[in-house]
């Protein structure tokens, strides 16, 4: 495994389980790092049942972007909760913010249409909360890509 791929695995290690998934693979440009995975092009790769990201739906400047802020979502998460259809990652919003969230989840949506998104900012303002769920089946497809 290169250098990129073993940064990959540290990020998902550590990382999100869903905010992983889509942001490692976002964050590879074009031609670079994920251009294969189960033996299937990334541009448009069906990885479990209906599910797919489009990393051509974003620009190159959004990709940076998204790498950018996936980046500060991984290192700043505070917990993942497990909930009935998807997960939810929880942030102080001292160190991130909603709005970066919500910018996060405009991006994320482009290339990962699939996900349905659900941010609340809880506990008086002290806890800004990420939640991803979607149609039956996604739960089994974050976990088959990245352990959490």
């Amino acid at each position: 495994m290169n250098s990129e791929g073993l940064r990959k695995n540290r990020m998902m290690k550590r990382g999100l389980g869903v905010l992983g998934l889509a942001c490692a693979m976002a964050s590879a440009s074009a031609g670079e790092g994920w251009q294969k995975r189960g033996g299937m092009d990334t541009a448009t790769t069906d990885v479990h049942g209906n599910f797919y990201c489009n990393i051509k739906a974003l620009t190159a400047g959004e990709r940076a972007r998204h790498k950018e802020l996936t980046e500060k979502l991984l290192a700043s998460r505070k917990e993942t909760v497990e909930t009935e259809k998807g997960y939810e990652f929880q942030y102080s919003p001292d160190r991130v913010s909603i709005a970066e969230v919500g910018e996060w989840v405009v991006l994320e949506s482009k290339c990962c249409s699939f996900f349905d998104f659900h941010i609340d900012l809880e506990e008086r303002g002290k806890l800004v909360c990420l939640r991803v769920t979607g149609a039956e089946g996604v739960k089994a497809f974050i976990r088959s890509e990245f352990p959490i």
